[in-house]
């Protein structure tokens, strides 16, 4: 497998398309091949042995395509199926999982008051339960399921001002956000809403995703390996979906160029 090799990037639908953006704009030269999973989606409802099944297909594609790496662009698919998938598979897959660490460092000692934003299967699985057990002691966090936010992206009402913030209240105001420190995007699709929360929490507020440093990692991981793109490669982006209507296809490309 050359270094020229494309990478494989998958989601329960078109959140990971907010990866793909990131990796075009650090690793230009990569190729880049993504399915969105739009016709089983939301993930994050399923039982973990339906995402562990669907990953496993998706990830099948990708090495008959001769991927040199996958990236599992989902914090739900990454904590039902990642350990599986490394298991069965020779080449690296990179996984996600929401970026708790990075909010509670903010805080530099100080008690952060942390809201994770996620599936509802992200929030009940081990992988999630580990994370938080290692900084609830010295943080307060706050689980949040918000599945409500994967439908909006999936039927392209992303720019329905008031879906989205009617949408936001019905989960958030429960909180006095006044005293949130950060709200962690624990979900790729919830990055398309990073100006919503903007928009909805107090200026001192972070807005955190994991999406720099899952693309950092791919990077390092790559490069031990000798299999970065020369910097002569031409990248690019294919978009795959296992729903096929148009609409589909134009929501995806719209997000792409978002």
């Amino acid at each position: 497998m050359t270094s020229t090799a494309p990478i494989g990037v998958f989601d329960s639908g078109l959140g990971g398309i907010s990866v793909v953006r990131e990796i075009r704009h650090n690793m230009p030269n990569e190729r880049v091949l993504y399915f969105g999973d739009s016709a089983n989606a939301p993930y994050g409802t399923k039982s973990p042995e339906q995402v562990r099944d669907l990953s496993n297909t998706i990830v099948e594609r990708f090495v008959k395509q001769g991927v040199k790496a996958v990236v599992i662009a989902c914090n739900t698919a990454t904590s039902a199926a990642a350990n599986e998938l490394r298991d069965r598979y020779d080449i690296p897959i990179i996984g996600m999982e929401p970026a708790l660490k990075v909010a509670c460092d903010r805080g530099e000692g100080h008690r952060q008051r942390v809201i994770v934003a996620a599936t509802p299967l992200t929030l009940r699985e081990k992988k999630f339960a580990v994370l938080m057990d290692r900084f609830k002691a010295d943080h307060t966090i706050f689980p949040e399921p918000c599945p409500g936010l994967v439908e909006i992206v999936e039927h392209g009402l992303l720019d329905d001002h008031d879906t989205v913030m009617r949408t936001l209240h019905e989960y958030f105001d429960q909180y006095d956000l006044s005293t949130i420190d950060s709200v962690v995007l624990g979900c790729t699709h919830f990055v398309f809403y990073r100006d919503y929360f903007r928009e909805l929490l107090p200026s001192s507020a972070a807005i955190i995703d994991g999406n720099a440093g899952t693309v950092r990692h791919l990077g390092v991981v790559l490069e031990s390996l000798g299999k970065l793109a020369p910097d002569h490669a031409d990248g690019g982006i294919e978009l795959a979906n296992s729903d096929t209507c148009e609409r589909i296809a134009r929501l995806a490309q719209s997000l792409l160029d978002r």
